[in-house]
């Protein structure tokens, strides 16, 4: 079967090839693991927590409706880091495509987590589309304001942790040019890099990054992961390095700040508003591809 369901989980997997999956959890429709032919695409720590006790650390975990911590907005302020929809079991809403399998996950203030939704007691719904290629993963998010009256004012990221091998022989191309964010350093700066290396704890928020930049993971010289953006204008790079692992009691091991890095394409830099009966959509596209250097 190409794609199973349980209480907790959903595995879809490639009809070409038994070994090509996406496992995705209810909680949080958070997939924690892709693998094509065997191999996995997608970090997750060893001490995640898979049983929704809280979000998990690895995988594609969503952020909705903030970013981060926010401190300015009346109901956004009161809600955890990264906001309501990684801490809420979503509704598998069923397969809606055959090849390549393609699933959809739904959540609503009705099945949000209770205590963050008393909140933020706003109206909504969100449709995750989760397709298998071959060799890619799509991820498309839609998020409708169902309220009659009260606007929706909202970021969405998709917070994807993609295994590496060795983050010093790891670099990632074509974000230069564009304004960054530097959150370690809380400065603002346009970023002329043509590559992006760690070395230290990294965390940037790269802003408005033209659509037809083509995200690149590349180890010494190939390119392992690809990613393509639609309606997805920011682009975190994070990398917790050696101290802030060690802070984090989920990481582990931790010394696997070597084997992972985010690449989080969102909208983040500001908030998207919809009026009443609105909708908005993005997506992100993780593949396999020819090295493409689009600035030097």
């Amino acid at each position: 079967m190409p794609v199973e369901a349980t209480e907790t989980e959903v595995v879809v997997t490639h009809p070409s090839n038994g070994n090509t999956a996406v496992k995705i959890l209810n909680y949080g429709a958070t997939a924690y693991s892709w693998t094509i032919e065997g191999k996995e695409q997608l970090w997750l720590s060893a001490a995640a927590k898979l049983d929704g006790s809280k979000p998990v650390r690895g995988g594609i975990p969503l952020v909705f409706p903030v970013f981060g911590k926010n401190t300015d907005d009346e109901y956004l302020s009161k809600l955890p880091q990264h906001g309501v929809a990684r801490n809420s079991t979503w509704e598998f809403l069923g397969q809606v495509k055959e090849n390549p399998p393609t699933v959809q996950f739904g959540l609503g203030p009705e099945l949000a987590n209770e205590e963050l939704t008393s909140l933020w007691p706003f109206d909504y719904t969100l449709v995750l589309t989760i397709e298998l290629g071959k060799e890619h993963l799509k991820t498309d998010i839609e998020v409708v304001n169902t309220s009659t009256a009260e606007a929706l004012k909202f970021n969405w990221l998709f917070h994807t942790y993609l295994k590496i091998d060795d983050i010093e022989d790891t670099m990632v191309s074509n974000l230069a040019e564009f304004k960054v964010y530097d959150q370690v350093l809380k400065q603002t700066y346009i970023d002329n890099q043509p590559v992006v290396s760690v070395h230290e704890e990294l965390d940037r928020v790269y802003q408005k990054v033209s659509e037809n930049r083509v995200i690149q993971v590349v180890d010494k010289g190939e390119p392992i992961h690809t990613l393509k953006r639609k309606n997805l204008p920011d682009v975190v790079v994070w990398n917790p390095w050696v101290d802030k692992s060690k802070s984090m009691a989920d990481f582990e091991p931790k010394s696997d700040y070597e084997k992972m890095i985010c690449i989080e394409p969102g909208h983040v830099h500001d908030f998207i508003v919809l009026k009443p009966g609105e909708k908005w959509s993005g997506s992100q596209l993780l593949s396999k591809d020819s090295l493409k250097y689009q600035v030097v």
